[in-house]
């Protein structure tokens, strides 16, 4: 058996492969970090970059979400947490790069990090407004994927034709109680994304992930 070991923050990016772990249904422990204002200095340790969520398997570090949540879905091969068939596999893959990209990191950093693009406070509220419109134009590309039904990618669940759950709906599900944070009119705007969280949080391990972290669903 695994010894697996994951630190997050409530909320946070890390909520995905929270949710990953009890969907893949092993054993694991957890530590709760308060990320505000900063990654606390004592846990640098295991991670440099100062960032959750972090995972350790046996004993070995692992970063990134992308990285943790392949890394949990190799534990257990039979439930095809990254996709059943090859190109389902491509496609997790796909949809990680970019959530984590375009997403998290520019979107959601220029909102919510705009000191991590320019020094100078005054330039600050600028790079936020262009990050809602990124963000916006991010959401406009995930719910054209998700109304696709007759081909690869589909509501209710993102991947394959629909009916699975894979860590893509996880990470997607983040993004989306995000942007409720913000106030941004999602379930007019984005029905088919809405459909997906709705979906998710019916599910008994978003509701046992939500109930671990202390935070209520959003739909």
């Amino acid at each position: 058996m695994a010894d697996v070991h994951l630190y997050y923050a409530p909320g946070a990016c890390s909520l995905a492969s929270h949710i990953l772990l009890h969907e893949a249904g092993v054993p694991f422990t957890s530590t709760r970090l308060s990320v505000r204002p900063a990654f606390p200095d004592e846990y640098a340790y295991i991670n440099s970059k100062k960032r959750v969520p972090v995972l350790s398997l046996n004993g070995k570090v692992i970063t990134e979400n992308p990285a943790i949540m392949l890394a949990i879905s190799q534990l257990v091969p039979e439930k095809e947490l990254m996709g059943e068939t090859d190109l389902d596999k491509v496609r997790v893959l796909e949809w990680m790069n970019w959530l984590s990209g375009s997403v998290h990191g520019q979107a959601y950093g220029m909102i919510l990090r705009p000191s991590r693009f320019a020094d100078r406070e005054s330039m600050h509220p600028g790079i936020r407004e262009q990050g809602i419109k990124t963000l916006k134009n991010c959401f406009d590309q995930i719910e054209s994927w998700l109304a696709k039904d007759q081909q690869e990618r589909v509501a209710v669940y993102a991947l394959g034709d629909g009916q699975k759950f894979s860590a893509v709906d996880g990470y997607l599900y983040i993004f989306y109680r995000w942007a409720m944070g913000l106030k941004l009119e999602m379930q007019t705007k984005y029905p088919r994304y809405s459909a997906l969280v709705r979906m998710l949080e019916s599910r008994d391990t978003v509701k046992q992930t939500l109930q671990a972290e202390g935070l209520e669903v959003v739909m």
